[in-house]
């Protein structure tokens, strides 16, 4: 008997715990209406001349942050952007099955992005600042880690969006996405003819754009948020396989550029792993290094004691034992020897 009463008592705490934790993650306590939710995401999908302004205001913005290389003002512009509306229009109208807003926010993106592109491509025309520095450089090359921010960050503000008093993520998730970047980069690349920063740039631009609409989809569904228009079966299936088809095109390329990336990574770790051995070894302390991954090359301007062929012997062996097999070593002193 005793046995079976600790046993319920067990039970009932279980339970009781497993309420707490759903009360803790509930989503629908301070849920808004769902006809407030659907207003306010329509309102941000509408393009409307104050939009316009304020998105060839955050585009200039941006593309001088980018162009004075300013973490801080390209923040701002992202803060100001308008962006975000009509990407989220499209993944709540394909949750909500309301075609005649997909196709509006769909319009609206390329009405956006044709402004952006213009006024980036413009400014980077007209100013005298010419190089690419590291802000505008980081959106050419992306990777499955801006699936993940993308995804995250609309998963944030479609939850925010829901929210009776609204909270105070989107400034974050327009931050963490990063919309702006990407599109005044792809303008530097036009106005100076450089296709590969154009397409990477671009590229980042669709990844953010698929997974916010991705996201926002996904979490008006498991909200049950209400339809709002009549599709048949067939179009649903038709709908979910286009989705799922973007989707996969979308990411797989950045899941390739992500393990490159990730390959590139654990050689330069090998390499400053075989540099600091060498160092304890021989005495000698680095000048300058450079470290190709694509070649496997590794060269040391150094100083100190040793000699130059003696510390490319012991670079060569200790990254041979790293698992490089055949490392291109140069190695020259300073000071001469």
């Amino acid at each position: 008997m005793q046995e079976q009463e600790n046993s319920k008592n067990q039970e009932v705490q279980d339970n009781h715990t497993m309420t707490k934790l759903q009360d803790v993650f509930n989503l629908a306590h301070d849920q808004a209406h769902p006809d407030k939710i659907d207003a306010a995401i329509r309102a941000n999908t509408r393009v409307s001349g104050t939009n316009m302004w304020v998105l060839m205001f955050a585009i200039a913005v941006a593309s001088i942050g980018l162009n004075v290389n300013s973490t801080a003002v390209v923040i701002g512009a992202m803060l100001i952007s308008p962006l975000m509306g009509p990407i989220v229009g499209v993944g709540y109208g394909a949750a909500v099955g309301d075609t005649a807003l997909i196709r509006q926010a769909a319009r609206n993106i390329i009405v956006f992005i044709a402004i952006s592109l213009v006024t980036a491509t413009l400014y980077f025309l007209l100013t005298p600042l010419k190089e690419a520095q590291s802000e505008l450089l980081a959106r050419t090359q992306p990777t499955l880690w801006d699936v993940l921010i993308a995804f995250f960050g609309g998963s944030a503000g479609i939850v925010a969006l829901t929210r009776k008093e609204g909270g105070n993520a989107i400034p974050g998730v327009a931050i963490a996405t990063a919309l702006m970047p990407p599109l005044c980069t792809a303008g530097y690349g036009l106005a100076h003819g450089n296709w590969h920063y154009f397409f990477g740039a671009f590229y980042l631009f669709a990844i953010n754009c698929v997974f916010i609409a991705f996201s926002t989809l996904l979490f008006s569904k498991l909200l049950k948020l209400p339809r709002r228009g009549l599709v048949s079966e067939t179009k649903r299936r038709l709908h979910r396989i286009i989705i799922t088809a973007v989707v996969l095109a979308v990411m797989i390329p950045s899941g390739y550029m992500a393990s490159g990336l990730v390959r590139q990574e654990l050689f330069n770790t090998k390499a400053n792993n075989a540099i600091a051995a060498a160092q304890q070894q021989e005495g000698f302390f680095v000048l300058r290094k450079m470290v190709n991954y694509k070649e496997g090359a590794v060269g040391l301007i150094v100083n100190g004691t040793g000699n130059a062929e003696k510390i490319t012997t012991l670079l060569v062996t200790n990254l041979k034992a790293a698992g490089i097999k055949e490392p291109q070593v140069k190695v020259v002193y300073a000071g001469g020897q």
